[in-house]
């Protein structure tokens, strides 16, 4: 398991406002920024996550700094207002120095940068950032999505071109159409990359019953580290139906309890006997201890008498 300090950064300028994704350019994104916090920090639990936006008219910010409490990115990204341009090369200097001043200095450096808007840095700006950024040994993933122009696909490629080493870094370009993209990110190799989704497979081709590419979970074939969202489908379904089984049990046992007591047979008279007797033998014992009483007491009486 990779130990990872990951910054993400998020692009909430006007451009992510659009709706071409489904449900908004914006959503598209947190839905993934949350994914991808689970993903790192299921895969390693010492692997930290911090989130940045780089819109805004005052410029990129810091949302979260290095967690592994997943409340602290969902506070950071409703916090987060659509507004601005975005600042591709300011967001990723930040999210860089962030990632300097991780306690954990054997963590490894990446950033996962979301890019839906118009890039005003020029090429070259970008070649020289990314020369900066391999030589501090930080992988830069970038999720290219929204604003697919000519422009911003070759500047893109230009700076994956610079900046991937062996530590990998990748470039992703999402085009429009019915799937999240978040589904399409599990399946990249930004997630699935570098000892995931390919190591997974294997693991469960060679390993067979041994791991079944899921470790420890109890659905052999899946690995709840590339694929979180059918993990938890699974873990719902198993436990809805083992509380039908135990609903439907509890339903047998009362059915067997009500046949069992329809079948006592009524005693009748004999009952009615029986019930009674009691009665009467308390009554007989009642008389007949006074007698028993009277005489004594006469028996007593005559000896008085005779005193």
């Amino acid at each position: 398991m990779v130990l990872e300090a990951t910054m993400i950064v998020v692009d909430n300028s006007e451009a992510s406002r659009n709706g071409d994704y489904l449900p908004s350019r914006w959503e598209a994104q947190t839905d993934a920024a949350n994914l991808i916090f689970h993903s790192k920090t299921q895969s390693n639990p010492e692997s930290s996550v911090g989130l940045l936006s780089m819109g805004g008219a005052a410029g990129p910010e810091v949302l979260t700094t290095l967690t592994t409490n997943p409340g602290k990115i969902l506070d950071g990204l409703h916090r987060t207002k659509v507004k601005g341009d975005s600042n591709l090369y300011t967001g990723i200097m930040i999210a860089s120095l962030a990632l300097k001043h991780r306690q954990n200095k054997s963590q490894r450096q990446r950033i996962i940068a979301f890019v839906c808007s118009p890039i005003k840095e020029s090429e070259s700006t970008l070649v020289k950032l990314a020369k900066r950024m391999k030589k501090n040994n930080t992988s830069i993933d970038i999720v290219a999505f929204g604003d697919l122009s000519d422009e911003n696909v070759s500047k893109l490629q230009a700076f994956n071109e610079q900046v991937k080493g062996g530590d990998g870094s990748h470039l992703e370009i999402v085009p429009p159409g019915p799937n999240l993209l978040s589904d399409t990110i599990v399946a990249s190799p930004i997630l699935a990359g570098e000892g995931g989704a390919g190591a997974a497979a294997s693991g469960a081709g060679a390993g067979g019953d041994a791991g079944g590419g899921g470790g420890d979970f109890e659905f052999p074939g899946v690995d709840p580290n590339i694929d979180p969202e059918l993990a938890l489908v699974l873990r719902m379904s198993l436990q809805e139906d083992e509380e039908r089984r135990a609903r439907e049990q509890r339903e047998a046992n009362e059915a067997e309890g009500k046949t069992n007591l329809e079948s006592v047979p009524e005693e009748g008279k004999e009952g009615e006997a029986s019930e009674t007797q009691p009665l009467l033998q308390d009554q007989e014992g009642s008389g007949s201890g006074g007698s028993k009483e009277d005489k004594k007491d006469g028996e007593g009486g005559d000896k008085m008498d005779t005193a």
